[in-house]
This record gives C-alpha cells, structure tokens and sequence, in this order.
C-alpha cells in the first residue's frame, strides 16, 4: 500500500465522487484509560463519562452524512458505536473482530512506570505494531470498497488507530508522546486502493465537526455536482489528555 498525505497543503482537499471517506473514532474513557493503565486485550467497560462522551458525539457526528457504523467487538469501542449509530440514524453497528485493541499479553493492566520496572527489555508476547496493521488494514479496505462513495464511522482504539495512522504516514503521525484522544476522530479517504490519512487526532467537540459535510451526490447528479464535493479539513491537530494518555499508544 502506498503511503497516504499526513498533511496536505491548504485549507480542505476536495474528494472525489466515488471516495470513501472512513473516519476513525477511539472509544469513549474507562476507568483504565483514567488510571492510565494499559487495556489491550481486556474488556473494559466505559465509564460515566465515557458514555457522556459517547452521546454528545453521536450528537455532534448527526445530520454529518454517515451512512454506516462498524466496531471492534469489544465493550469500550460497542458501547461507544451503538450509541452513535442511534444517534445518526444508521443501522446497529457492524462487528468486525480484527478491529480489537493491540494485544500486550503480561502487561495488561498495568501502567507505564510499571511495565517499564516489570518489562525493561519489553514486553514479552505483545502483539506487534505491524501485526495489528495486518489484521485492521484489510477490514477497512473492505469496508471501504462496501461503501464506494459514501461515508463511514469505524469505532476502535488508540493503538489500532495508531498503527493505521504510522503506516499510512509513513512514520510522520503521531508525533512521539501524542495520544490519540477518547472519541477523536480521524478521516481518511480510500479510492480503489490507496487509504489517505486527511484529518488526524481531531476532537469530537471540535466545531469544525458540525460544518463536516461528506454527503456525497447521488449518482445521476455526480456529473453536474464535480466541483462541489464535499470538503474535508486537512490539519492534523491534538490536545493533551490524561484521561488519553493509555500507554498502549506509546
């Protein structure tokens, strides 16, 4: 796959008719994301305000031209999905288990300071960066293809997010230490075979989000509607968290 443009130059990019725009949403927090310790493989619940969180960005994301939600199998990130996918009006969301969190084996549960005094030399069995881009990438391919044309939510984790968003930027994204923030929201693009990171790491209260319009014409318009594809901002953009800081990311 050939790598994607981490920042494009301007103010928004235009996308083609027959694009996919996929955008990428990590999960609401967990009391784990707020002890900062380390999820992977563990199913954690959301919190209170992770589900507040939840809400108020199926809340925002409404009315944006979203046709379809899909989802990690696990709690934090269905939790998260099917909140959203009522909020917009699609369907239940569409389970895919290669969408799961990166998997870090010993060190589940624990926190940066103590895997680094458990595990100095690594963590022994932990699912590889590149393993993760293996299973995820291909799913949103798929879906995709599925969607030629119109505009997707894939709900998942900071790792996987991560990992997608390396390999697509070819290292330039994330930026050493940035979290991928709770319910942040990440656009690409994919036409045929190339997926092309557009927006990274953008807050879901961002207001920028309630003027995102990826609505694509219909098809018997496509040919009148050319120069009026919807826009997608291009700035990559991130805020500090605690709450978002999970080590799993790092």
């Amino acid at each position: 796959m050939t790598p994607g443009s981490a920042r494009a130059s301007g103010n928004a990019t235009h996308r083609r008719q027959d694009e996919t725009v996929l955008t990428l949403v990590r999960h609401g927090e967990t009391d784990w994301n707020r002890e900062l310790r380390i999820q992977g493989s563990t199913d954690v619940p959301l919190n209170d305000l992770g589900i507040a969180q939840a809400r108020a960005a199926g809340q925002g994301l409404a009315g944006c031209g979203y046709v379809a939600v899909y989802s990690s199998p696990q709690s934090r990130a269905l939790q998260t999905a099917r909140m959203i996918a009522e909020a917009i009006g699609a369907p239940s969301p569409v389970v895919y288990d290669d969408l799961r969190e990166r998997s870090f084996g010993p060190a589940e549960g624990m926190t940066g300071p103590e895997i680094a005094a458990s595990f100095p030399d690594g963590i022994p069995g932990q699912e590889t960066r590149d393993a993760v881009v293996e299973r995820a990438l291909p799913v949103l391919e798929e879906i995709a293809r599925r969607h030629r044309g119109e505009a997707v939510i894939v709900v998942t984790h900071g790792a996987v997010i991560s990992s997608i968003v390396r390999r697509v930027s070819d290292n330039a994204l994330p930026a050493a230490g940035e979290p991928i923030l709770n319910l942040s929201l990440s656009h690409f693009t994919h036409a045929g075979e190339v997926l092309h990171l557009r927006e990274f790491n953008v807050p879901s209260h961002d207001p920028e989000l309630l003027t995102l319009d990826v609505v694509s014409a219909p098809a018997a318009q496509a040919h009148d509607a050319a120069g009026a594809a919807s826009a997608l901002p291009t700035t990559s953009r991130s805020t500090s968290s605690s709450a978002a800081a999970d080590p799993a990311q790092v």
